[in-house]
């Protein structure tokens, strides 16, 4: 395999061409190639593994996707911590180094805000404790895991080239460094705060009638609360605090699952399909695998650094996660005592903060960063995170966050890892109970023709309001009252219309128990989606295929008319023409079209032109595209599209009138005055940036991908891009990463693809292998026997005493 491996790598070398000739004499020149070359790792041969009761086989295919043929369960975790750190150990490394707070350890005072962040949140110490919680088997999946990453850093292998640069060596892995991953993913997919924090900003300078204006789905008026709190807020580092969250959690994430009884399905058996959507990375997310042994087979997309399949099935059962935008988190204005600093105020007196120091080591420092972390009833005090410790706080008043991943008898990893062994619908519910956080929507289908859905979290009951603002901490009238029982979390078992579908829409009706969040996103996906599903009697896979690359936007219906009627008074004869484009549109969000990328910067320069004056330096952080608001404003809320800058007063025709021609001259000017050659996919492009490499100017052409991508923000084939009228403009930043079709007639047909490719290491052929296929739509499978001939093949063997 050495041997086909250099010749494959030396084709994918040569195909880059000029850009590698350059960066290999670079790397030459320091000494640095030939470490390059021998860091990627050897899918063949055999090495030692401690731990490990019996021998056991790691068949990869072409893709790098490794089937793990073992003995028992912790043989196979332990061969999947040694397959993950081949494939992907610096992502491992700077997964743990986030969720601990240790970043600037190695990236100096560039990361010390997240850190403050992180330590402040004290996601690690939880994580230690939720392992120390773990049932026996559990616990033994994540030991045995450490055992196998740690069995490859004793083999003392070329680190990946990202250790090099930084020079860090790294440290032994322990359990608690897979846990933390699921807490970073509650933070990351829990943005509430975010919007509570924007909505408290703007009540410095809005009505509470405005600020319900742009989230126009919910009823106006709820934001007046923040009245008796808005001079509190102006002294507190709202700004410095949101720069901070905004560079941490998930942009705009979502997903799609979608599942059919056999009655809808050609096979007879069910059919399940999920598409989760994450910020794109190179290399991605996800990593494909699949495990077998005697009692088990399970199969799907894995993360390194932790041993369980988070989405994927096993013999008897399949499952899907999209997120549910639960509102889990409040923040907490909290009153200092005037009599004493060291306490805050409650209805029941004056209370002392809880306090820790945490210490953290600054690369290029002498001395550690010193930070006192503060904790209230509610939880930690986050005001504080956004300057150093030296630096003084407001006298009179912090925020504080209550967040349900904050708590230490938090067992999702233990409810992750039931949920990879569960074989029917009860032992499915029974893995629910133990998920805390984040909420997920979670599908599942079985082989013996069931289909069903829970939406399993730590759900908070408050006392009062909708957690939409920050509350008075000291008075106790918001505070939580414990959770929403398991029982009456959202659910369905077999539903009588035989289909299940979620894009992250609404799961109770307005006013309906329980309460869940007061935001959700628009329902553009499931409402195309469940048209598809309606469109044929029975669907296989193929079709449920077609509906995962589905591009057409239902934005086009709902928008598009508005701005064709409101642009009649244009005359010149280039407008014309493309407006005439534009009404015969279908709204298909083709990559070859110009109508996508003419519709979308209307929309992108409208939004701006309606709520610039108004936010100011605000409008930045509200920019990405909200069609409900846009409908709102221009169907009962004209007021909005007066230029309170100007002396005149405009009207919304006027407004979308003068956005048309913004679009146009951003447009001409970026890709010339000829509109027909205008695509959507030249600004439209999936950015698959590596985390540092894409940082420097002469690795970036190597590490860094980018490939015209279909799809937009509300289509199922889902491209969010960044708005505004930069550079980066319309560049896709979020989409399916992974893509999975579940056939329960025979699972071994199930379909699987991931944006990227296997490999961590930019110089491997495996690294962007998949992109073009996973634009393409199409699918891998993973099956096949111990005794057929693969690709590669791994061989672990237990270590001699």
């Amino acid at each position: 395999m050495r041997r086909r491996k250099n010749r494959r790598w030396l084709l994918w070398w040569l195909g880059r061409g000029g850009i590698a000739i350059i960066a290999l004499l670079a790397l030459a020149a320091a000494g640095g190639f030939f470490w390059l070359r021998h860091s990627l790792p050897d899918y063949d041969g055999t090495a030692a593994l401690a731990g490990l009761t019996a021998e056991v086989k790691v068949a990869r295919d072409l893709d790098g996707v490794p089937s793990i043929f073992a003995n028992d369960l912790p043989d196979a975790y332990r061969a999947l911590g040694f397959v993950h750190a081949q494939d992907r150990f610096f992502q491992m490394e700077m997964t743990r180094r986030v969720g601990a707070g240790r970043l600037s350890e190695v990236l100096g005072e560039a990361t010390l805000r997240f850190d403050r962040l992180m330590r402040t949140l004290d996601f690690y110490r939880l994580a230690e404790q939720s392992v120390a919680l773990m049932e026996p088997a559990a616990r033994a999946a994540v030991d045995a895991y450490a055992e196998g990453v740690n069995a490859w850093l004793a083999t003392e292998p070329a680190l990946p080239p990202e250790f090099l640069l930084l020079r860090a060596a790294p440290e032994p892995w322990v359990p608690a460094d897979s846990v933390v991953w699921g807490r970073l993913m509650a933070f990351q997919l829990s943005n509430n705060m975010s919007d509570e924090l924007l909505r408290a900003r703007m009540a410095e300078t809005l009505t509470p009638e405005q600020i319900g204006d742009l989230w126009a789905q919910n009823p106006p008026g709820s934001a007046e609360t923040m009245t008796d709190l808005a001079a509190v807020m102006q002294n507190l580092p709202l700004r410095a605090l949101a720069d901070t969250l905004s560079a941490i959690q998930a942009p705009a994430s979502a997903s799609n699952e979608w599942v059919v009884s056999g009655a809808q399905s050609e096979t007879g058996m069910p059919l399940l399909a999920n598409d989760p959507h994450l910020g794109f990375g190179a290399p991605g997310l996800w990593y494909l695998a699949r495990i077998v042994t005697p009692e088990a087979e399970i199969v799907g997309a894995t993360v390194p650094g932790v041993p369980l399949t988070v989405v994927g099935h096993n013999r008897r059962i399949a499952w899907g996660f999209t997120t549910t935008h639960a509102d889990t988190q409040d923040i907490f204005v909290e009153r200092i005592d005037p009599d004493d600093a060291a306490n805050y105020l409650t209805e029941k007196g004056s209370v002392p903060f809880v306090t820790r120091e945490e210490l953290i080591t600054v690369r290029g420092r002498d001395e550690p960063e010193k930070l006192l972390v503060r904790a209230t009833r509610n939880g930690p005090v986050i005001s504080d995170v956004s300057r150093s410790a030296e630096k003084a706080t407001p006298e009179d008043h912090v925020l504080s966050l209550a967040f349900a991943a904050l708590s230490p008898q938090d067992r999702t990893a233990e409810g992750l890892y039931r949920l990879n062994q569960a074989q029917d619908w009860s032992e499915f519910v029974a893995a629910m109970r133990l998920f805390h956080a984040p909420m997920q929507n979670i599908a599942y289908a079985d082989t013996s023709g069931n289909i069903g859905f829970y939406a399993p979290a730590r759900l908070p009951i408050r006392r009062a309001g909708d957690g939409r603002l920050p509350a008075e901490g000291w008075t106790g009238e918001n505070a939580w009252d414990g959770f929403v029982p398991f029982r009456d979390l959202p659910q369905a078992f077999n539903p009588p219309t035989g289909r299940i579908v979620n894009a992250n829409n609404r799961l109770v009706r307005d006013g309906g128990k329980p309460f869940v969040a007061a935001d959700w996103p628009a329902s553009y996906r499931a409402d195309r989606i469940t048209t598809l599903l309606a469109a044929r009697p029975k669907h296989d896979a193929n079709s449920f295929a077609s509906i995962q690359t589905d591009a057409k936007t239902l934005l086009a219906r709902t928008m598009l008319p508005t701005l064709l009627e409101n642009s009649a008074p244009i005359d010149d004869i280039r407008s014309h023409e493309i407006l005439g484009q534009l009404s015969g549109w279908s709204g298909e969000m083709d990559r070859r079209r110009p109508e996508p990328l003419i519709f979308m910067a209307w929309l992108d320069a409208l939004g701006r032109r309606l709520f610039a004056d108004e936010l100011g330096e605000l409008a930045d952080d509200f920019q990405q595209l909200r069609p409900r608001t846009l409908e709102h404003i221009l169907s009962n809320r004209p007021q909005w599209c007066d230029d309170v800058t100007t002396e005149g007063s405009e009207n919304c025709q006027a407004q979308i009138i003068a956005a048309f021609a913004d679009a146009l001259t951003f447009l001409s000017d970026r890709q010339g005055k000829n509109w027909r050659k205008w695509r959507w996919g030249d600004l439209h492009q999936a950015q698959f940036s590596h985390q540092m490499f894409g940082r420097i100017p002469l690795l970036r052409r190597l590490s860094d991908t980018s490939i015209p991508s279909d799809g937009g923000g509300f289509t199922i084939n889902r491209g969010v891009y960044l708005s505004g009228n930069g550079d980066d403009a319309f560049s896709h930043i979020v989409g399916a990463g992974y893509r999975a079709i579940y056939d329960l007639s025979d699972l071994s047909r199930s379909r699987f693809m991931i944006a990227t490719g296997q490999s961590g290491h930019f110089l491997s052929p495996l690294y962007g292998n998949l992109t073009q296929r996973w634009r393409a739509g199409e699918y891998l499978t993973i099956a096949g026997q111990k005794e057929d001939n693969p690709t590669a093949t791994l061989v672990l063997r237990p270590a001699q005493p």
